[in-house]
């Protein structure tokens, strides 16, 4: 009897399953009203060998390939302009036409090897500017403007009440001309390849390039707004008065004349004497690299942000103590430095993550600072924000890109592959959604779906996604 209990036994009623299928269409702010800058990012599932790795290879047919098939942008226009600005340069110099050829040829071989190409091609900036500034000395007087000579005292006296310089500069001592010749005569040389290097090891992969860029861009426009607009420095004030200047005068050394005589050296005498801009006080350039290093290394290093602000004002005393450059020249080199971080860090500056030490340690990059639009913001898949615009595609992992590394690629800026549902087990459902659903919420194309083993959506549109159990 006891077998048939089982069969005899009234049957249990089954109890209803909750229903796990896709909506054919939603709209991302239904699913998620949590506002996309307060949700947890989630990580890429690329390596980090695919974040921080360098190129190695000297195939310069590699990157010749790379060149054909690459969709030229509005930002390419960059590289003309480094071009044009070399070609200038190597025109005005004297005739040379074998090195000022195998100049050419050098540098587009570094440019087309992978392996150099990925740090010559940021650092472009650099060197054109190098270039364009050495060879200034060598356009004609003929073409060159007016000198102006009581401009910058006369600002100085309107902003500030008295000259600044002059007043700093009374008094010498040799322990303030070692305190003043560390920053202006060693930190401003030396320091751009030091911050450059601690960028690259310990810093977000890709800031480096961004950094070279900025530097080597806002040292350009310096340049060229020194030669339109040529002015005197303190130093001529002291030594000539108010009197017309005229092109063919020597520079001066000024306070780091001191230097050479304390040391009993040639270091500085001979080199600002023969200057190739010896009237391009306005802007500091001294003024300008410092603002610039001091922003790149307290947005990765905010620990010592107190450090890099006193060496900012240790380098301005330092430049006006010396009668190098009046108070206006450094806060126009400021101004110019913060402009340039600030286009740097909203478009194109890779964001830090400061529990991660070094470069390596990153598993993925994201770029930019801009603001959200809404539709960004809300996750609206209905919305028509130009943010969308904005977001990147596998095409932009080019080192001729702005901002772009050879080391980051489509999976570190929030693109990943997935071939299964173990990549991102906490976002699949167990049903497969409809096509409307993976083109209506997830905004996937034919040619990007996932479930395919396509290109992922971006981490950001991942996110829109929850389970509901």
């Amino acid at each position: 009897m006891q077998d048939f209990e089982p069969i005899l036994a009234p049957a249990k009623p089954k109890q209803k399953k909750l229903p796990f299928g896709w909506p054919p269409a939603l709209k991302l702010s239904t699913l998620n009203p949590v506002p996309q800058r307060r949700r947890l990012r989630r990580k890429s599932t690329a390596s980090q060998d695919n974040v921080a790795a360098l190129k190695t290879s000297f195939d310069v047919w590699e990157s010749i390939k790379t060149l054909q098939t690459r969709k030229w942008k509005i930002y390419d226009i960059q590289h003309v302009v480094c071009l044009g600005f070399i070609l200038f340069s190597l025109f005005i110099l004297p005739s040379a036409p074998i090195i000022k050829t195998a100049v050419l040829l050098a540098l587009g071989g570094l440019l087309l090897m992978p392996i150099t190409q990925q740090f010559f091609l940021p650092s472009l900036p650099i060197w054109t500017y190098l270039l364009y500034f050495f060879a200034s000395r060598f356009i004609a007087p003929e073409y060159r403007p007016h000198i102006w000579v009581k401009v910058l005292p006369a600002l100085e006296n309107v902003l500030y009440g008295a000259n600044l310089s002059n007043i700093l500069s009374a008094h010498s001592h040799p322990v303030l001309d070692l305190l003043a010749w560390f920053p202006y005569g060693i930190g401003h040389f030396a320091l751009p390849a030091i911050c450059s290097a601690i960028l690259f090891l310990f810093a977000a992969p890709g800031s480096t390039p961004v950094f070279a860029r900025a530097f080597g861009y806002m040292c350009m426009l310096a340049v060229t707004i020194q030669l339109i607009f040529p002015c005197t420095p303190p130093w001529y004030e002291k030594a000539h008065g108010l009197e017309p200047a005229h092109y063919g005068m020597e520079g001066s050394p000024a306070g780091l004349a001191r230097i050479d005589k304390l040391f009993g050296v040639d270091m500085y005498t001979t080199s600002f004497t023969t200057a190739p801009l010896p009237f391009g006080a306005f802007p500091s350039l001294h003024g300008a690299n410092a603002v610039l290093e001091a922003l790149f290394m307290q947005y990765y290093f905010p620990k010592f942000k107190y450090f890099f602000i006193f060496y900012v004002g240790w380098i301005w005393w330092a430049t006006m103590y010396l009668n190098h450059h009046y108070a206006v020249d450094l806060v126009g080199g400021g101004l110019m430095a913060a402009i340039a971080y600030y286009i740097s860090r909203v478009r194109w500056l890779p964001r830090p993550q400061l529990e991660k030490r070094t470069r390596w340690e990153y598993e993925y990059v994201e770029f930019g600072d801009r603001p959200k639009t809404y539709d960004e913001e809300y996750g609206s898949a209905s919305a028509y924000g130009l943010g969308l615009l904005e977001r990147r595609t596998a095409s932009d992992s080019d080192e001729w890109t702005l901002g772009s590394s050879s080391s980051l690629d489509s999976l570190s800026r929030g693109d990943t592959v997935c071939g299964s549902s173990s990549s991102t087990p906490d976002i699949l459902s167990p049903t497969t959604p409809n096509d409307d659903f993976k083109h209506v919420v997830l905004g996937l194309t034919p040619q990007g779906d996932i479930w395919n083993g396509g290109r992922l959506a971006r981490e950001s549109e991942l996110s829109d996604v929850v389970v509901l159990s």
